[in-house]
């Protein structure tokens, strides 16, 4: 998905306006959860999340989407990420 589409798709779902987030290289995240609801878009590099038995992996391009209190872990590819986040 492309940055212009995705913006389009958080103002319709009425996510307030986005942020960007970097995070560096070959770095995780221990399992947490966020008060929020989060839709993300990857803007450079690669993350990993894991949410329960299921891991998924996101690219340049791809979206993640997480509900409100989801428990999960994130780690970051070998470049880093850096991703756009709607969050209400």
């Amino acid at each position: 998905m492309d940055r212009e589409t995705f913006t389009e798709s958080l103002t319709k779902d009425s996510f307030p306006d986005a942020v960007v987030v970097t995070r560096e290289a070959n770095t995780s995240m221990d399992v947490h959860e966020h008060p929020f609801e989060a839709k993300a878009l990857i803007l450079e590099g690669e993350m990993v999340i894991r949410a329960g038995d299921t891991e998924q992996t996101y690219k340049v391009g791809d979206v993640f989407h997480l509900p409100a209190n989801k428990l999960h872990a994130e780690r970051y590819g070998p470049n880093g990420v850096t991703y756009l986040v709607g969050r209400k």
